[in-house]
């Protein structure tokens, strides 16, 4: 009887122990759970100290996330002078998107000299955007001084296009003078091209003489190509003589 009675007492010591240490664990969890503040945080688990400091916790995530303009702000926690330093927070980021152009501007927030400030660096943004051909230019909202000056850069930036030979080139708008220059460059840059081998090369536009000297500058590179040893080698353009030259015997041996 003592022994079935000693084996009771250390199985309900040990059924104990092991509640004991699954209740730990189901704390502990909780605990995390409540700190990381994801999933359910139940605060009946909690001592008086752990809740006291879970909640501190919860409310400076709160308010960092107010500041931040996070969509997660719950302004219901906050104090009146956390409330305000909110309300302040916004309207300085508003005003950074609004002078900025980066983000939403919300002009509504806006206090009467802020506004004045922003639509004078719009203004001047749109400007900025026309003399140097943005698509984003409104000349609706240009000045007739500063219509005349962005048409003026207009025609320069077409000059240069035309010149360089840029796709943007519209060779309507170019005066007599300038549409001759224009095809001036035109015509030394296919030059260039077809003595080079370049691409773009145009053989029709070149007079007869320079289509000799394309010809010959295409044998001298088709010369050295064939020294080289480089497959573009053609051995058909190469002249006779050469194609025909025997190659340099073996030294004589030695009697």
């Amino acid at each position: 009887m003592k022994r079935l009675a000693v084996l009771s007492f250390l199985w309900a010591a040990l059924a104990c122990c092991g509640f004991a240490q699954n209740s730990d664990s189901v704390r502990a969890q909780n605990l995390q759970s409540c700190l990381d503040g994801f999933g359910t945080c139940d605060h009946s688990l909690l001592t008086s100290t752990q809740a006291r400091r879970i909640a501190d916790l919860a409310h400076d995530r709160n308010l960092f996330g107010c500041l931040a303009g996070y969509d997660e702000c719950d302004r219901s926690q906050l104090t009146a002078a956390e409330a305000r330093q909110v309300a302040l927070e916004r309207q300085r980021r508003n005003l950074l998107s609004c002078e900025t152009t980066l983000g939403v501007c919300d002009k509504s927030l806006l206090t009467p000299s802020e506004a004045a400030l922003v639509s004078k660096l719009t203004k001047q943004q749109n400007l900025l955007n026309c003399e140097t051909g943005d698509v984003a230019c409104d000349r609706s909202l240009l000045a007739p001084s500063e219509q005349e000056e962005v048409r003026n850069l207009d025609r320069e930036h077409n000059l240069l296009a035309c010149q360089t030979g840029d796709v943007m080139c519209d060779e309507s708008l170019l005066s007599p003078s300038e549409a001759k220059d224009a095809k001036t460059g035109e015509h030394l840059r296919n030059l260039l091209a077809c003595k080079v081998g370049q691409g773009l090369c145009e053989d029709n536009l070149l007079t007869p003489s320079e289509a000799n000297e394309v010809a010959q500058a295409r044998k001298q590179r088709n010369a050295l190509a064939c020294e080289a040893g480089d497959p573009s080698c053609d051995h058909s353009l190469l002249s006779a003589n050469k194609a025909k030259q025997p190659k340099a015997s073996s030294s004589p041996r030695m009697q």
